[in-house]
């Protein structure tokens, strides 16, 4: 059977979510072993014009959420941009998982050569097919979301490493 979109996709998406969620156990028991707010780590960012903490989670999981959606043909689900609390971005990211394991990997993988519609700002729309989509915007959009929350908390030096970026592979061993 050769590798489909739903298998390239939603392991991806939920594997990366569950290290994100690492992440916030990991930034939450350096906040606390500091004796800083959590909310320093959350509005930090690497550059002015970049978007802090918060912000680069609840993207990394509309990527993930809204991507999926797109491909599966359904609409995806929104969410308020709210979350102020470590455990706020927990729920969210769980939310955000439960809701990419109840998508149809059939519909998902309909959608290889299905031609995908991308709102590109207010005006203008993009158009793929649905592995280029995948491949060439969601994923790589994804990662960026997900290295860049990682770059933060390593900026404000919370002991992560690569093993957390990674998190939980399904890998075997010998």
């Amino acid at each position: 059977m050769p590798f489909s979109v739903s298998q390239a996709s939603v392991p991806a998406f939920v594997t990366g979510l569950g290290a994100l969620d690492g992440l916030l156990d990991k930034a939450e028991a350096f906040a606390k072993a500091k004796k800083i707010d959590p909310a320093v780590l959350l509005n930090s960012r690497l550059a002015p014009d970049m978007y802090p903490f918060t912000r680069q989670v609840q993207l990394a999981g509309d990527l993930a959420k809204n991507g999926a959606s797109r491909l599966a043909g359904v609409e995806p689900p929104r969410y308020e941009d709210n979350e102020a609390s470590i455990d706020e971005l927990r729920a969210r990211i769980a939310t955000t998982i439960a809701y990419l394991k109840s998508l149809d990997s059939e519909a998902i993988d309909a959608s290889a050569e299905r031609e995908i519609t991308v709102p590109l700002g207010p005006k203008r729309k993009g158009h793929m097919k649905g592995s280029d989509f995948l491949n060439f915007f969601v994923l790589p959009n994804f990662h960026f979301h997900l290295t860049t929350a990682y770059a933060i908390l390593r900026h404000c030096g919370v002991e992560i490493g690569k093993r957390d970026f990674l998190g939980a592979i399904p890998m075997r061993t010998s």
